[in-house]
C-alpha cells in the first residue's frame, strides 16, 4: 500500500518549449483570471492551482469539455480542475491504475490478461486469467510491481489518432479485442494511451504520469482480486474494506449469466444486435429473469407459514416495480395473493418533514415517514384486522383518509416496496421471522471490453433518464440535476442495509443499453454547453457511442426494460 501522493511539480513534462504566440485569459470558478502564454500546457496551469486544491488535480474541464492535463490551452478559456475529492478525478485515478495493474500483471505473467469485472468492496474486482488458481503471492508480487511503476514516474502518453490509424496500430500489436470494438465505434478519432512500451484503449482521460498513484492496495479475494484505492469523501485514506459475501454472491452470479450468455463485452453484443441472435440473445436473458423471479416466490412458497410481509428495496432506477409486479404472478401461481402497500402514503405531513443540513425538506430521510402509524397499522393487518392506510396528497403535503379499509387473510402476503425496506427501523414492530427482505439492482454483467467496465450507476442514470423523459415531464437536465442527490440517499439509506437482505436480485439486462441509446441521445444532446450538466451530458453519450442501436419493438411486454421504455 502507497502512502504518499505525488506533488504536482517537478515532472517529465517540459515547458520551454512552449509555443509563445500571444497571451490567453484563463478563467477559474472563483472568478479570479490569469493570463498565459498561448500554448501552455494544462499541466502548468494546475500546478498554479495545485494550492487551492487539498489533494492532486488529475484532470481539467476546458470550456465545459473533460480534458487530460497533456493538452496545450491555445485560447482564452474558463479551467476547473478535477482532485480526488471530486468524483471525476476519483475516475481518472480509477482508471489510471487499472492502466498501471496491466502493465504490471503483464511483465509478471506475458500473455495472461487480467478482467475487470465490477466494483466491490470500495474498489474494483478484477480476475486474472493465469490458466490456474490465483493465489495470494501473485497478488502481492503484483502489487510490488506496481509500486515500482509508480515509483519509476513513467509517463503516460495520449496519442490522439484517427480512428484508422488507432486500429491499425492495436493490430500490430495483436489486440483484436480492442479492434473489433473500435471498428464498431462511432467517432472519426481516438484516443490511445502508452506507458511502460504498452498501448491501450481506455474511455476517458489518464493522469500524467504513474508517479500521481501513489494510494492503493490489493486485496486478494479467490478467485480474483480487488484494486482499492481513495474515494471522494476522504482522498487522504483507503477507505476500510467491508465484506459483502451475499452481494459478492449474486455478481458471481451476473458473471455466470454472462457466460450463458456469450456476451462478455460491447463487441460481442454489437455483432448480436447486428445480426438474428439478438432475440435469442434477448429472449435467454428474460428467461434468465423470469427464472431467478420464479425461484425467490417458491421460496416465500415454501415459507408461507412464516413469512407474511416482503419488503422490497434498491436504488433508484433498478426496476422494483416491474419486479414486484412479476413476483406477484409468480406467487399467485402458488395460490398466494400480494397485498401491495406504498410507503409514500405514510409520509409526514409537509410541515413535519425532516429537513436536511442546508434547510431542505429531507424525504429520502427514513424520518420523513409517520413509523409509528406505519408500524400499528402492519402489526393490525398481519393480525388479519382491517385498517384504514392513508394515502398522501403530494400537492397539498398532507395525509388524506378516503375511508377505504384493507384487510388480509391466510392466503395473502404484504409486499412492501420502497428505499428503506431493508431498514430494521422500518418495521420494528414485526418479528424478523415474518420479513424476507430482498435487495433489487442492476448489476451489469457487460463490458466495454475486458478493461474498461462499465460502472452500475451509469446504466441506472440512464434507465431514468429515459423513464423522467417519457413519463415524468423531467428532461434530462433536470435528471442530471436531481442525480447526486439520489446518490446520496442511496449511500445514507439503502447501501448500508443491503447485506441484511434474505435474497438478492439483478436487474440488469445484457441488452439494455442498446435499446436505451436512441431514447437517451435526444434529450442528452439538447443540454446546452453552458449548463454546468453539459460535460457529463457529454460523457454519456460518448459512452453510448459505443452501441449499436437495438428496436425497442423486440422487447418483452413483461420486461424490467418497459418499466423505462413504456
Amino acid at each position: 500500500m502507497r502512502s504518499a501522493f505525488f506533488p504536482l511539480t517537478g515532472t517529465s513534462q517540459t515547458w520551454g518549449d512552449v509555443l509563445v504566440n500571444g497571451l490567453i485569459r484563463v478563467r477559474f470558478p472563483d472568478g479570479s483570471e490569469q493570463k498565459y502564454a498561448s500554448g501552455t500546457p494544462l499541466l502548468k496551469i494546475a500546478a498554479d492551482r495545485q494550492p487551492f486544491h487539498a489533494s492532486p488535480i488529475v484532470a481539467a474541464s476546458v470550456n465545459n469539455a473533460l480534458s487530460d492535463l497533456q493538452s496545450r490551452q491555445e485560447t482564452d478559456a474558463e479551467i476547473d480542475f478535477f482532485d480526488l475529492s471530486t468524483g471525476k478525478g476519483v475516475k481518472v485515478y480509477e482508471r489510471s491504475l487499472t492502466f498501471v495493474l496491466i502493465i504490471a500483471a503483464e511483465r509478471l505473467f506475458p500473455g495472461k490478461d487480467v478482467v475487470v469485472e465490477h466494483s466491490f468492496g470500495s474498489g474494483v474486482y478484477f480476475e486474472w486469467l493465469l490458466d490456474r488458481e490465483v493465489t495470494e503471492v501473485d497478488i502481492r508480487a503484483l502489487e510490488q510491481e506496481m509500486e515500482r511503476i509508480i515509483e519509476a514516474n513513467l509517463p503516460v502518453v495520449r496519442r490522439n489518432l484517427p480512428l484508422a490509424e488507432a486500429i491499425r496500430q492495436l493490430e500490430a500489436l495483436g489486440d483484436f479485442r480492442k479492434v473489433r470494438l473500435l471498428r464498431q465505434i462511432e467517432r472519426d478519432t481516438v484516443s490511445l494511451y502508452e506507458c511502460a512500451g504498452q498501448l491501450n484503449y481506455f474511455y476517458g482521460p489518464m493522469v500524467p504520469e504513474t508517479g500521481y498513484l501513489k494510494r492503493f492496495e490489493l486485496r486478494f479475494y479467490p478467485p480474483g482480486f480487488i484494486l482499492r484505492f481513495p474515494d471522494a469523501t476522504n482522498p487522504q485514506i483507503i477507505p476500510p474494506f467491508v465484506d459483502q459475501p451475499k452481494l459478492a454472491q449474486i455478481l458471481q452470479e451476473a458473471e455466470r449469466w454472462g457466460e450463458i450468455l456469450g456476451c462478455p463485452t460491447v463487441s460481442e453484443l454489437n455483432e448480436a444486435v447486428m445480426s438474428d441472435g439478438f432475440v435469442e440473445l434477448m429472449r435467454i436473458a428474460e428467461a434468465l429473469h423470469e427464472k431467478k423471479v420464479a425461484e425467490i416466490a417458491d421460496r416465500i412458497a415454501d415459507q408461507r407459514q412464516q413469512v407474511k410481509l416482503v419488503l422490497i428495496a434498491g436504488p433508484s432506477s433498478s426496476g422494483k416495480t416491474t419486479f414486484a409486479q412479476r413476483l406477484g404472478i409468480q406467487l399467485r401461481v402458488h395460490g398466494i395473493y400480494p397485498v401491495p402497500i406504498s410507503l409514500d402514503d405514510y409520509f409526514l405531513d409537509r410541515d413535519k418533514t425532516p429537513r436536511d443540513a442546508a434547510g431542505n425538506y429531507d424525504f429520502e430521510s427514513i424520518h420523513a415517514l409517520d413509523l409509528p402509524l406505519f408500524n400499528e397499522q402492519l402489526v393490525q393487518l398481519l393480525a388479519g384486522r382491517p385498517v384504514e392506510p392513508p394515502r398522501y396528497n403530494f400537492k397539498t403535503g398532507r395525509r388524506e383518509y378516503p375511508g377505504k379499509t384493507l384487510q388480509v387473510g391466510e392466503r395473502h402476503v404484504l409486499v412492501v416496496e420502497g428505499i428503506h425496506g431493508l431498514n430494521p427501523e422500518l418495521t420494528a414492530a414485526v418479528p424478523r421471522e415474518q420479513k424476507l427482505l430482498i435487495y433489487i439492482s442492476a448489476l451489469t454483467q457487460l463490458a466495454i471490453d475486458g478493461h474498461n467496465r462499465i460502472p452500475t450507476t451509469d446504466s441506472r442514470l440512464l434507465r431514468r433518464i429515459v423513464r423522467d423523459y417519457q413519463f415524468r415531464g423531467h428532461d434530462a437536465l433536470q435528471t442530471l440535476r436531481m442525480w447526486p442527490s439520489v446518490r446520496n440517499g442511496e449511500e445514507r439509506y439503502i447501501f448500508p442495509f443491503q447485506e441484511q437482505a434474505d435474497l438478492m436480485f439483478n436487474s440488469a439486462l445484457i441488452y439494455e443499453l442498446a435499446v436505451l441509446r436512441p431514447y437517451a441521445e435526444p434529450p442528452l444532446s439538447r443540454i446546452s454547453p453552458q449548463e454546468p450538466e453539459y460535460l457529463e451530458a457529454r460523457r454519456l453519450i460518448g459512452f453510448l457511442r459505443h452501441f449499436r442501436s437495438a428496436p425497442e419493438s423486440l422487447v418483452p411486454l413483461n420486461s424490467i426494460l418497459r418499466e423505462f421504455v413504456g
